[in-house]
């Protein structure tokens, strides 16, 4: 069997990148260089990989070895980057994913102290929802991620971020030092359902106040927009501060509930030697 790294790799490439063209354009190759890459990989496999009608999807075989496919250009990529640091320098690229509020307002204090450290190192952002960044970590997308609350584990913990109510700085509630959920009864709700819904609702639970959202916001833009325009308040978490706009104020809730912000990797297979010189990085920095 006559399988490669080439093959496997426009295979992955269509699936992440959205088709055969942005898969070309990814890799510096044609798109017919990347369709015969995927039909050689087909035949060699004895099996369809790609339904091909319309947005490429992998088949159901495809499916089966597309986590394997990950796993192999991940470990290719990393043997060929301990080959390039064999003077003990970190190298290579490292695929990081985070929410919405960790890109906005960790990393960009992270990455310029990241490059400075570790200058050999390249950082690529995956931003994306709480499920869908330990997803991409699970299936080999990403080497390392900002997981919110995982289990014990290797890693770093980043921060723990406190819970607000959101609101317009001319809301009645707006001066006061913090909010119990009753108060909120009057108002629409806004739920934010990128990632934080779980917390809000355990908040409701322990205050054993009626959950009754109004509205349910996938995307933080929005959010903010809307609560800006004086449609509702919501929950977030204290990192959305960095995304505020005049006209906005957060205001601690009560009870007091946080998250729990961990940069790690995968739990089941060794880590890119670039991802573990970063987090050992950023943990030696915190501990300073």
């Amino acid at each position: 069997m006559s399988l490669n790294l080439s093959q496997l790799r426009a295979f992955v490439a269509v699936l992440d990148h959205g088709g055969f063209g942005a898969a070309a354009d990814e890799l510096g190759l044609s798109q017919s260089a990347i369709s015969h890459s995927v039909a050689a990989l087909e035949r060699t496999l004895g099996g369809a990989v790609l339904t091909r009608h319309g947005h490429p999807r992998p088949t159901a075989f495809g499916d089966l070895i597309l986590g394997h496919a990950r796993a192999a250009l991940a470990a290719a990529t990393a043997i060929a980057d301990l080959a390039a640091q064999r003077d003990g320098l970190p190298a290579g690229t490292v695929r990081l994913a985070a929410p919405t509020t960790v890109c906005q307002g960790l990393l960009p204090r992270l990455i310029p102290r990241w490059q400075a450290e570790l200058p050999r190192v390249d950082v690529a952002v995956f931003e994306g929802e709480d499920d869908e960044v330990a997803d991409w970590l699970a299936r080999s997308t990403v080497d390392l991620a900002v997981l919110v609350d995982p289990p014990p584990g290797p890693g770093v913990l980043l921060a723990e971020d406190a819970f607000h109510v959101l609101l317009r700085d001319d809301h009645p509630l707006a001066a006061e030092p913090g909010i119990d959920l009753a108060d909120l009864e009057d108002d629409a709700f806004l739920l934010s359902s990128g990632g934080c819904e779980r917390h809000v609702r355990e908040l409701y639970r322990q205050a054993g106040t009626p959950f009754s959202p109004t509205h349910r916001i996938r995307d933080m833009g929005t959010l903010l927009a809307m609560v800006r325009a004086g449609i509702g308040v919501t929950i977030v978490p204290a990192l959305t501060a960095a995304m505020l706009v005049p006209g906005l104020v957060m205001v601690p809730v009560r009870p007091v509930m946080g998250r729990r912000l961990v940069l790690t990797g995968p739990a089941d297979r060794p880590w890119h030697p670039a991802a573990t010189a970063l987090v050992d990085a950023t943990a030696a920095a915190l501990a300073a």
